[in-house]
């Protein structure tokens, strides 16, 4: 059976309903100065070994965020098919483009991320999103789809979540989330536009395990390391990868802190153009009114910063990273801790 629908112009060179291990691409049809029948590509990987879950897995949402791209390529090298049970569909890099040009966005301007349900017949973005939407998500049970600041802001490194109204998939989200044994989690809304991957993936009713893996410009290997542990252990945690599953406390770490970052007056833009300053570091708690950043003027030096305060009280979960800044630019992120049994209250 392909996994390729009639109407779509994305094509799949792998079978992935077939057993074994398989590596192949998508295709999506383009025309360039160079080749009127063309095609860009898409790295897919599979792995099917006997019944049991599917698992779909996806870094490089956004180009320049590289930290869950490396951890979905050593999968690819690394797996081994034995220790399957059911399936693993890969893509370690979703946006090629982006990623080799080190942006966030396509050379296009469209934003990966923002582009879902899609359609077949829209541009390259959309079409690839509709493939996704019609395709690969109703084969999976869960969606793991790996993201961290880029080059614009600096994250908790964390795994993270939309906090979805049916109980059974929020309580199995949850558990996910936790299963990352990262040390810190995030509560996240969509505070700009439509469009995303993983709300599609929630409403298709999937499990839907999500990450903010630093950011920064940098991957430290620390993080590398969270990265490649966390994706495994949330494997094994789904019942997909064969092994004992690892929790904080087997691991001799504290309990893990969740913040609850639902509240809009969490996200905090900048006002006016600037070279912007970071005062403290993210995982710091502050106090509503206490300042965070300062935005300075080069034009009117003579001018005094803007104090940029927290709006609440809260944990900083995320801050800007590149100083030259615009008006609209996000600035910095907020959270509240919020207990487990809350979220499932």
């Amino acid at each position: 059976m392909s996994a390729t629908l009639v109407d779509s112009p994305v094509t799949c060179t792998i079978d992935l309903m077939a057993p074994g291990r398989q590596v192949g691409r998508l295709q999506l049809p383009k025309i360039t100065n160079t080749g009127g029948w063309a095609s860009s590509f898409v790295p897919i990987a599979c792995f099917a070994n006997g019944d049991g879950p599917t698992v779909l897995i996806s870094g490089g949402n956004h180009g320049d965020e590289y930290e869950g791209q490396i951890a979905a390529l050593r999968l690819i090298q690394e797996l081994e098919l034995e220790d399957v049970t059911g399936r693993i569909v890969v893509i370690p890099v979703i946006s090629m483009d982006a990623s080799k040009a080190n942006t966030r966005m396509w050379p296009s301007g469209a934003n990966f991320n923002r582009s879902f349900p899609g359609r077949p017949d829209g541009p390259p973005n959309e079409q690839l999103a509709d493939y996704l939407t019609r395709v690969l998500f109703p084969l999976a049970d869960t969606v793991i789809d790996m993201h961290s600041g880029g080059r614009t802001a600096w994250f908790l490194p964390c795994s993270h979540m939309h906090v979805v109204d049916e109980p059974t998939q929020r309580k199995g989200m949850l558990e996910g989330m936790q299963a990352w044994n990262s040390d810190w989690h995030f509560l996240y809304i969509d505070v700009n536009g439509t469009g995303l991957l993983p709300v599609e993936a929630e409403e298709q009713g999937k499990i839907v395990i999500t990450t903010e893996l630093g950011g920064g410009g940098r991957v430290p290997a620390p993080v590398h390391q969270l990265a490649w542990s966390g994706l495994t252990n949330v494997l094994r945690h789904q019942g997909v990868l064969a092994g004992e599953v690892q929790t904080r406390a087997s691991l001799g770490l504290p309990e893990a802190a969740i913040l609850d970052g639902r509240d809009p007056a969490n996200y905090v833009i900048c006002e006016e153009d600037g070279i912007f300053e970071g005062l403290i570091e993210p995982g710091v708690t502050v106090a509503a009114g206490e300042p965070v950043a300062r935005l300075w003027f080069p034009t009117t030096p003579e001018r005094e910063p803007t104090v940029l305060r927290a709006p609440l009280d809260g944990v900083l979960a995320c801050i800007r990273s590149i100083p030259a800044t615009e008006a609209g630019d996000g600035a910095f992120t907020l959270g509240q801790p919020i207990r487990p049994d809350q979220l499932l209250a």
